[in-house]
């Protein structure tokens, strides 16, 4: 799709939706993933963000843009960081399922945020930012996200053990770890509104901390501690593998805080499991990258350098099984 195309299909759903006074003057492809494509649509007032289905495949179960920008509108409503998302598109005849949003600002890679001298006082905010907005987020109620998929654990492991021996690959560390979190699940008190990948890479921030969170596409109703266990994977810590919230706090601030905003008291245990969950997870995707490159469907070196970092995941799902053994 051309952005031409893009610009023509798109001037008069904004005119109707914000006005004759807005007028596009450059459309810009942003990224191009396996299931969404992002552009940068420039106008004379200010800039806003178009997310299109690309029409490729997707892992596991991600929704569509549709019930994505359905689910980034309750979680706005609710007052979590998320742009305000202005027309959603369905079915268009030239642009397809998307939805268009504002456009917020922040840094969004994760090296800078963890490194940059500016951001300092920002990262000490975090931590507790990040509690505020689960909170919030898991606050939405059911009867706004009735749409969404039930997503618990015994479903998801299900799905991740059928992906994981379709590529006929047997790994004992993930025997091993599928076996214990099948024996182990938690009792979950409440269903939620869960985003599904709430990590670094996902979010915008500036000098003042989280100002959005983004990409919605594996959100789902299920266990709201599978939000802060997947924050806590080692593999979104980067450069600080020290800090066990995102390479930038530590979980007890996490969970003090989650508790404050959202009057629910966390059991650190099961934070813990949805964090072994969240490693098995990335462990799968690193093979659903590495064969989607191997069998030819994708052609992308990065995704071959992705692929070789199933073995890290292995070492990871190890250590955390031992610091459960030993109750750490």
């Amino acid at each position: 799709m051309t952005p031409d195309i893009v610009q023509q299909a798109l001037q008069p759903i904004v005119t109707r939706t914000l006005g004759k006074q807005w007028n596009i003057t450059q459309c810009r492809r942003l990224t191009a993933g396996a299931s969404a494509a992002t552009w940068l649509i420039e106008t004379n007032v200010e800039d806003l963000i178009l997310r299109l289905e690309s029409g490729a495949e997707q892992f596991g179960t991600g929704v569509g843009k549709t019930v994505e920008a359905k689910t980034q509108q309750a979680a706005g409503k609710a007052g979590a960081p998320v742009a305000q998302v202005y027309h959603i598109l369905e079915a268009h005849p030239q642009l397809g399922n998307g939805y268009l949003m504002a456009k917020l600002t922040g840094e969004s890679l994760a090296p800078k945020i963890l490194k940059d001298p500016q951001l300092e006082s920002a990262r000490l905010r975090l931590t507790a930012q990040c509690a505020q907005a689960l909170a919030t987020i898991h606050s939405v109620p059911a009867a706004q996200t009735a749409f969404l998929p039930l997503q618990d654990a015994t479903t998801q492991l299900s799905s991740l053990k059928s992906i994981h021996e379709g590529f006929g690959e047997t790994l004992p560390v993930f025997t091993l770890a599928l076996r214990w979190l099948q024996d182990n699940i938690p009792h979950c008190p409440n269903t939620a509104l869960v985003h599904g990948d709430f990590r670094l890479g996902n979010f915008l921030v500036n000098e003042n901390g989280l100002n959005g969170i983004l990409d919605w596409e594996l959100t789902h109703l299920g266990d709201p501690m599978e939000d802060l266990g997947w924050l806590c994977v080692r593999a979104w810590r980067f450069s600080r593998p020290d800090l066990a919230v995102g390479g930038f706090g530590h979980r007890s601030e996490l969970f003090a805080a989650y508790e404050a905003a959202s009057g629910v008291t966390i059991n650190p245990d099961s934070v813990r499991y949805w964090e072994l969950f969240g490693t098995l997870k990335w462990g799968v995707i690193c093979q659903y990258q590495a064969y989607s490159f191997l069998n030819g469907q994708v052609r992308s070196v990065e995704r071959a350098a992705i692929g070789r970092r199933v073995a890290e995941t292995e070492y990871d799902m190890m250590q955390l099984l031992h610091d459960i053994v030993e109750g750490r």
